[in-house]
Order: C-alpha cells, then structure tokens, then sequence
C-alpha cells in the first residue's frame, strides 16, 4: 500500500516541481532572446511574461521576511527586479529570476541531502517483528511491541528495540549508530540496540525501550534538530544582509542623484542583488552536519562547529574518556611470607560471586594465571568497599583499606612503612586478609585507549592549546598517565564537585572556548558547564545524549580530532566562500562603473558568477 503524504508535503513538492518548470522556462526564454529563433514580438512577449511571473516568488519571500521583522537578501532582488521591469530591462529581470530561482532549487537540494542521513536511517527500522509468546512465535506490526516482549532476532534481521539477550549468539554490526565496521559478538547478558543487523547466529532478546524510547529514534530526533539549531556564521550572514542592503541602497540612490544614469544604478543593483551566500553558507554546515553524522559523531547543532576552531582548552575526565574503564590487574605484593599465588586465590575465593569490575578483573587475572580456587562457604558484599568469604573456617577479606580496618585487620609497623610507599606509586589498591592477618596487596590499573595519544598529538597540531586531565587519583598515577598520552597539565585528588570548579575556573577565564570530554552520566553537570561538551561513548546512554552538545556514538577518542577537522573544514570554506563572493562582486562592480557592462550584462554577470562559492560549498558534500 503506497505510503500516504501529508499535505506540508504534497505542498513542497509542488514549490520544488514549480521550481524546476519555472528553471527551464526562463532558460529557453533566454536561449530564444539570444538565438533570434522567435520573432521581436514574441520574444518581447516571452520576457516580459516570464520576468513578471518569475518576480512574484521573489517579492512574496520579501513580504514574508519584512512581516517577520526580518531582511532578507530577497528584499534587494526585488529592488532590483522592479527597477528592472520598470525600466523594461526584461532580459535583466530573466537572467537574475534564472539566478534566484537556481537557488531555490540548490536550497532544496541542500535540505534534501541534510534529510538524507534521516531517510536512511529510516530505513533500518523494521515494520514487521517476530514475538515470541509462550511456545509460538507471532510477526507483529512493531507499533505493537511493548516493555518486556521477547523478541526473536534472526541472522539477516534489524533488531527493533534496545534490550537484552536472554538467550543465542550472534555478531551484531552496529555501523548504523557507532560508524565501527566490525561487527560485534552479543551473548546471554549483553545489551543490544535498535536497527543494528544481525549478521549472523540468532537471538532471543527482552525489550526494554521500544518506540521513541530507543536509542536510535533519540538519534533521529537529534539529528533533525541539529538541522534546526541556528549557526553562528549564518547570523553573522544575516547580520551581513542587513547592513549590506542598507548600504547598497543608499549608494544606488546617491549614485543616481549624482549621475542621472538609471542604467548605471540597474547595473549595480543587478551586480549585487544575488543570494549566493545565503544558499552556501548553511549549504556547508548542513553538510557537515550530515557527514558527521555518518562517522558516528552526533553534533547537535552548527553553532557548535563554528565553536570547536575556537577551542584553547581541552579539559578530560579520565576514567572512561583516556582509560577505557576497565581495571586490569598489574602487581601482587606479599605482605608476608604469602606467595602471590595464594594471595591472588584468597583474592579470588572473596570476589568469586561478586558482579563488580574489579571483582571481575581479579577472577580473569587469577584464571589468566592458572591459578585454581574453590566456591566460598559464605559471601558478602560491602557496596564501594570490597567482599568477604569464609574459607576452611576463616574469614578472607578483600577490599579498600577502610574494609580491612573494619574486620580489624592487624598490620605491624613494618608494614604500615611498606605501605606509605605502596600507596605512592599505586592505582587502585586492594587489601587482601586472612582470619585478621594481612597477606598482601592487589595493585589495579585502569586501561589506556590506544588512540589517545596519537589524538591528542593531532589536537594540538589542530590548534588545541591546553589539553588538561581531571582525575581522583593521586599525583604520581596521574602524572604517569599525562606523561604516557602527552598532556600538558592535570588536576589530582579531585572529588566530582571538585570537578566542577575547574570547568567553572577555566570557562571564567575567557581565554578561548573551554571543551569538556567526559562519559556523559558522571559528567553530565560539567558537560553542561563547559562551552561545548563532548560526551564519549553517548550510544545507549540517555544522560549522554541529552547534556552533550557534541555526542560521540563509539568509545573511540580519535572522533574528538576528526571532529574538530571537520569544524575547521567547513569553517574554512564558509570564510572562502565570503572572499570569493567579496571579489566577484568586485569585479561586477568595476565592469559597471567602467561602463563595459549594462544591466543585461551585469545581470548575466551575476547568474554566472554566483554559483561559484555554492559549487565550492558543495565540495563538502564530497567527504
């Protein structure tokens, strides 16, 4: 059954279908005119048909523009274009309605390549699902499927929801939210999202966001508004048309105070009355938008392009942005006469049912080493501080130094001067006990991203001045991290409101645009602080999308440059974009105070000269 169209719709295509007639109208009004294949008055008929008809587009976008308070480039070419029928210069009138009306068609098709990124994402939601009820397994409509519904997912199928497998192995290629090509193992336990494909196994999955709910109608919708959000430059541009039209409708008329030559003024008029720049400019932000898109790096608006060139300061949090967040174990110290291997089992005997990351990181280390324990009788778990088990009658303890205080763990002087300088050099530092007698330590260190390095080397030679890490370690774990990964200056010991004034001290400073990277839940109130705020990994994660001003889709640091590339590219081509637009309009100037060109001219000037910084503009579409 064809898809219905909504009459917003129906009443755009008919603008972009009068468009294009209107285009090869006025095109073979002005071939006929110049090739003297109709008669005079036929050819006069034509142009001043078509001039009239092709100016009332023109003159309602200006009324529209004045009754909106605001001053549109459309105000000049109707200036331009009624002195122009006034005076009969149809030709003229042609030649610049040929201009003005290409720019509605290329304006069009700029809005048509921005929604591209939209329609194909549309694409990869399915309408059918397979649900699986009892012992039978049902196709439903995927408006139908609720909270808690399993969902059965077979290798070639989108998954339709966000949510968790219950049961089946499959790759799952996720390009379509992160931009990463490999597609990645999902099991019993992993979470899954919305549109990626399944490429091969199957799954039975438990919805858990459905409908708007989903990670991928979130980006849709993030999408569609960053094309909304006003850019930086383009108010500059209308800030520019505003006094640029001033400006060159007082000189016009001074002009022709001084001169009495209309010809001259319509020539002027005519040079300058073109919207080149209010076609290019958001041309080049949209695309930039849409590409960005497509690397997995949401942006939630162009004003935050034209921001990122002019950011100094480059603030990290550190766990999760320059570490990938997970704990690998990195020493076993003896305490007493205790191997490491019996360290890390008790280690291992107190964790074994413990779901915690460290807990996690000890069990793969102690298996890593081959190193075999049993089941405790007993187990308990003290949230933010460690695990306890009973083994052969006695309690292990493993955890932070307040849980060994806790079970009065004894520590003789040797050791307490042992472990002054332990804690020196140590990360994460785990106590490890057995029946109130320390054995030994287990040292914990988070995991350096490997592209860290590389990319912050690349956002310095980007123009990124002071890229600073915030960090709660102490000052020589966090100065070896610096000095592994290049950056320049670091804050230690810092608690999460600690955090806070930082941001808040170097925003204050007005030294450039502050940048904050952090993982989008824990920093949400810094993102939010900080000029722009770059959220790491935003995929499936709410908080992220919403207090980021830039969203990164992958945990993969190397975005932040590409990001801020990107910026400097369509930046650049927005300034070239104004230079080229300054010289051409230059030179049609010169042409007409020289007298070398009339209105004809000028107007033919104008249509041909203007399409060079929207083709330069286009070039964005490219990347």
């Amino acid at each position: 059954m064809p898809k219905k169209i909504s009459p917003f719709g129906r009443k755009k295509i008919k603008i972009v279908n009068f468009n294009y007639l209107l285009l090869a109208a006025l095109t073979i009004v002005l071939a006929g005119h110049y090739s003297n294949l109709v008669g005079k008055k036929l050819d006069d008929f034509f142009l001043t048909f078509f001039s009239c008809v092709a100016t009332l587009p023109v003159l309602f976008s200006t009324y529209k523009s004045i009754k909106n308070k605001k001053i549109s480039v459309d105000l000049l070419a109707s200036i331009a274009l009624l002195v122009s029928l006034i005076n009969k210069e149809w030709a003229s009138a042609v030649f610049i309605n040929l201009m003005l009306t290409s720019a509605r068609i290329f304006a069009a098709y700029t809005e048509r390549r921005s929604q591209k990124a939209l329609k194909s994402l549309m694409k990869l939601r399915p309408d059918r699902v397979k649900v699986k009820k009892g012992d039978k397994i049902i196709e439903e409509s995927i408006s139908k499927i609720k909270k808690n519904d399993l969902i059965v997912i077979e290798s070639g199928d989108r998954i339709p929801v966000d949510g968790t497998v219950v049961s089946g192995e499959a790759l799952i290629d996720q390009s379509s939210l992160t931009g990463e090509s490999v597609p990645v193992n999902k099991t019993q336990g992993d979470h899954v999202l919305s549109s990626t494909l399944n490429t091969s196994g199957s799954l039975i999955i438990k919805a858990e966001k459905v409908g708007k709910d989903t990670t991928f109608e979130k980006l849709v919708k993030l999408v569609e508004k960053s094309q909304e959000n006003k850019v930086g430059i383009k108010t500059v541009v209308d800030k520019f048309t505003s006094w640029y039209i001033a400006i060159t409708v007082i000189g016009a008329v001074i002009i022709y105070f001084f001169s009495q030559n209309l010809k001259l003024v319509l020539s002027i008029l005519l040079v300058t009355c073109a919207d080149d720049i209010a076609v290019a400019i958001p041309m080049a932000f949209s695309a930039a938008i849409g590409n960005a898109a497509k690397k997995g790096i949401i942006v939630k608006g162009g004003e935050y392009f034209e921001g990122l060139t002019k950011v100094k300061t480059l603030l990290l949090d550190k766990t999760g942005t320059i570490t990938q967040g997970k704990l690998k174990v990195t020493k076993v110290i003896s305490a007493s006469d205790s191997r490491a291997e019996d360290i890390l089992k008790l280690a291992a005997i107190a964790d074994c049912f413990s779901e915690h990351p460290i807990a996690k990181a000890i069990i793969e280390y102690a298996r890593e080493k081959k190193v075999t324990f049993s089941s405790p009788a007993q187990f308990k778990e003290f949230p933010g501080k460690g695990s306890t088990a009973i083994y052969k009658d006695k309690t292990v303890v493993c955890g932070s130094q307040s849980l060994s205080d806790q079970f009065k763990v004894k520590l003789s002087p040797s050791q307490l001067d042992d472990l002054l300088k332990i804690k020196e050099d140590a990360g994460t530092l785990l106590f490890v006990s057995y029946d109130t007698k320390l054995v030994g330590y287990i040292e914990l260190e988070d995991t350096l991203r490997p592209e860290v390095k590389e990319s912050i080397a690349r956002l310095k030679i980007l123009g990124v001045r002071d890229v600073i890490m915030l960090t709660g370690d102490n000052e020589k774990v966090a100065q070896k991290i610096s000095q592994e990964v290049g950056i320049s200056n670091f804050h230690a010991n810092l608690l999460p409101e600690d955090k806070l004034t930082y941001v808040k001290h170097y925003v204050d400073k007005k030294d450039g645009k502050v940048a904050m990277v952090g993982d989008g839940v824990n920093d949400a109130a810094s993102l939010a602080l900080s000029d722009i705020g770059i959220a790491m990994g935003a995929i499936g994660t709410d908080a992220a999308i919403e207090a980021a001003d830039i969203a990164l889709m992958k945990d993969d640091f190397s975005k932040i440059p590409d990001a801020l590339s990107l910026s400097n590219l369509v930046m650049r081509i927005s300034h070239q974009d104004f230079l080229i637009w300054g010289i051409l309009n230059a030179a049609g100037l010169f042409l007409a105070f020289a007298g070398i060109i009339g209105p004809e001219g000028a107007a033919a000037f104008n249509f041909v000269t203007d399409f060079i910084p929207i083709f330069n503009s286009l070039r964005l579409f490219r990347n």
